[in-house]
């Protein structure tokens, strides 16, 4: 059964590492606090925002080593007994600095007997959300949410420099669409993906696939963590932002529409 404590014991020393190799912001993956299943049931273990261990470990962390850490995510108890799948930006004073809740639940049949239902352990979220930071505005998605293009398009017109998708992907759609969809969501919006990954199998079933990935807002894969747990350092310069978005204006050139459907006629 995954803990808190093993959690936060295998993340400290990964983020150790990066500061002393001059991280000034960190990110986390998905359920970072710790991740099990039940079938196709999420059940990772959580508490109260307030009484959160992890959370207060990585408030510690950040105060201590005065750098940002966007928490990718971790269970917090909710409303009607089910669970938050809740993400924090974490300032370098140790305060928390913004919150996300995920939006889009991984309600989801893969075959062979893989399949998900978020929904039933977790309540949803109703809100993008930028965290602004020294280097930039950051907007924070979640896993699944990687799937829904109008989200990470609202975040970038809303002022994102950096876009964030911190996952528990499985290696089943990771294989066939984590790369793509970074990538994608980096090109059409100009902007950096900055997308950690957990990695390896889960406690009661399912695999996560891995490959932290950093992207450039032209599309270049500037980091891949691979499939061994690690930490995945980049430099990212803000001023590739401004000069994709002057190469391909395309976020100011959204039209409104509407779709109609044309029956076809048949031939006399």
């Amino acid at each position: 059964m995954a803990t808190m404590q093993a959690a936060i014991d295998e993340a400290m020393p990964m983020a150790e590492s990066a500061v002393k190799a001059g991280a000034q912001m960190l990110f986390l993956p998905e359920y970072c606090g710790g991740l099990a299943s039940d079938g196709q049931r999420f059940i990772p273990p959580s508490e109260p925002e307030k009484l959160h261990p992890v959370l207060a470990a990585f408030q510690d962390f950040a105060a201590r080593h005065s750098v940002w850490i966007s928490l990718g995510s971790i269970a917090v108890d909710g409303p009607d007994g089910k669970l938050i799948n809740r993400g924090f930006m974490i300032a370098p004073d140790g305060a928390v600095n913004g919150r996300y809740d995920k939006i889009h639940l991984f309600d989801v049949d893969l075959g062979q007997g893989a399949t998900y239902r978020e929904s039933d352990t977790v309540a949803p979220g109703a809100l993008a959300v930028l965290h602004e930071t020294e280097f930039g505005k950051v907007g924070h998605a979640i896993c699944y949410d990687l799937r829904f293009p109008g989200l990470f398009r609202a975040m970038a017109q809303g002022g994102a420099d950096i876009l964030c998708c911190p996952a528990a992907f499985t290696k089943v759609t990771g294989e066939a669409h984590w790369h793509i969809l970074n990538r994608a969501r980096a090109i059409e919006n100009t902007r950096f993906m900055v997308s950690a990954c957990s990695v390896g199998p889960v406690p009661g079933g399912g695999e996560c696939y891995g490959h932290s990935l950093v992207v450039a807002p032209w599309g270049e894969v500037l980091a891949d963590g691979a499939t061994l747990p690690g930490v995945v350092h980049a430099q990212l310069d803000l001023d590739q932002v401004a000069a994709a978005a002057a190469r391909v204006p395309s976020l100011q050139h959204d039209r409104d529409f509407s779709v109609k459907t044309v029956k076809e006629r048949k031939m006399a």
